[in-house]
């Protein structure tokens, strides 16, 4: 593993390279330097390279907050480990090498359970069988710096996601080879990064026993057929199919099992969201109830053309993109070029399963010069799509209203 201790390494030199392709590379628009500029206010962001990362665009520093430039979905429907995108919380993170050493590292399972364990890595992985899934991990709060009007919180642009191959041991097998106690009603998962201040609440996530029970929920050691980076949850984490990221605990070092219902800071008041279907209220309004975050909504993209660049009249053009969901499969995906008046029906990829991103593709041959939009829309099999008008809530959380990519034509 990388020396996780190593400083971030400017881009300037990869951006001095100069090219044509730069706004496509970067999803953003290059600026000359060691930057770029996303697509709305206060957008301009430094481009660095963290150990175990290809250069990201950089939210924050402390902690580390990368996003990855919207170009890389169009590489594969699974996103590369060294272009995967990271988030964390607490100033603190992410742990310390020491605090990571696979040799000294324990799991430990505790609570209203018969009997509390402790598993090193190896002992996890020798007990259980291994099992694999292939999921996205979004953000709650990807392309939260579109919101109009404007939230606080991380201003992400849309590349707070990523989907894997991840492998690991179900979490139902190791809950029940602690014997959960009768009345157990939720599990909690805290992992190794910790807060500065006594003041900062740890991170710590909650699900319900049922849910804790449902065998596509895994303790993920490998991704995309490589362990963890240091920077995705080394040496361990949690993986939720469906569910964003919140959930996800990097680094997951302690499960407890409970017979309460858990009130900590990152259960409530955050991560919250409008108790309604559509997950929004009216701008400047505060929602009467909220509910914890939970499942994807609808979501496609294109990834083929970047915003701003130009294409030749008359010439074919295959467009491509990804679409996803919380579950349920992606049914279709439409594509319009003239502001939603008429839509076409995109070929769908190969199905990856269900919590994947699903390839889309379209011909598309532009007659006419001039600016044009071009519009994706997805319905999953529920009959669930996305909405034509951003919806808006006080967190900037499930953005997924339909995408628009501005073309040139000439």
């Amino acid at each position: 593993m990388a020396d996780p201790l190593s400083l971030p390494q400017s881009r300037r030199r990869f951006l001095a390279a100069g090219s044509g392709a730069l706004a496509i590379t970067l999803g953003g628009l290059a600026r000359g330097d060691d930057t770029v500029e996303l697509p709305f206010e206060n957008g301009v962001r430094p481009v660095v390279k963290y150990p175990q990362k290809r250069p990201l665009i950089q939210l924050t520093a402390r902690p580390p907050q990368l996003e990855t430039p919207m170009a890389v979905f169009n590489e594969g429907l699974l996103t590369p480990n060294d272009a995967f995108f990271v988030r964390y919380h607490l100033a603190g993170a992410p742990p310390s090498r020491e605090l990571l050493d696979p040799a000294a590292y324990k799991l430990s399972v505790v609570g209203n359970v018969e009997s509390p364990l402790s598993f090193s890595l190896a002992e996890l992985q020798s007990r259980f069988e291994a099992v694999e899934v292939t999921a996205v991990n979004q953000c709650s709060g990807n392309g939260r710096g579109f919101f109009k009007p404007r939230v606080p919180g991380g201003q992400m642009g849309n590349g707070a996601m990523g989907c894997a191959r991840w492998k690991g041991v179900r979490l139902a097998e190791v809950l029940r080879a602690a014997g959960l106690r009768t009345g157990s009603r939720q599990v909690l998962f805290n992992g190794l990064d910790r807060p500065l201040l006594p003041s900062v609440p740890d991170f710590i996530k909650a699900l319900e026993m049922d849910q804790g029970l449902d065998p596509e929920l895994l303790l993920a050691w490998e991704m995309n057929g490589e362990p963890l980076p240091w920077l995705n949850g080394f040496p361990l984490r949690l993986v939720v199919p469906g569910h964003y990221g919140t959930y996800w605990i990097k680094h997951l070092h302690e499960i407890t099992v409970t017979d309460a219902e858990f009130k900590g800071y990152w259960m409530d008041p955050a991560y919250r969201i409008p108790d309604d279907p559509c997950a929004h209220i009216e701008p400047g309004t505060k929602p009467r109830h909220t509910v914890p975050i939970t499942r994807f909504n609808v979501r496609s993209f294109l990834t083929s053309l970047s915003d701003g660049v130009r294409v030749a009249a008359g010439a074919p053009v295959r467009l491509r993109g990804i679409a996803f969901d919380g579950g349920s499969g992606i049914r279709e995906v439409i594509v319009s070029d003239d502001a939603g008046r008429t839509w076409r029906g995109a070929e769908l990829g190969r199905d990856e399963g269900r919590h994947a991103f699903r390839e889309w593709t379209l011909d598309w041959r532009p007659a006419a010069t001039g600016e044009r939009e071009i519009w994706v829309r997805a319905t999953n099999r529920l009959g669930q799509s996305q909405p034509l008008e951003p919806l808006w809530n006080p967190a900037g959380y499930m953005r997924n209203v339909v995408e628009r990519v501005r073309v040139s034509v000439g």
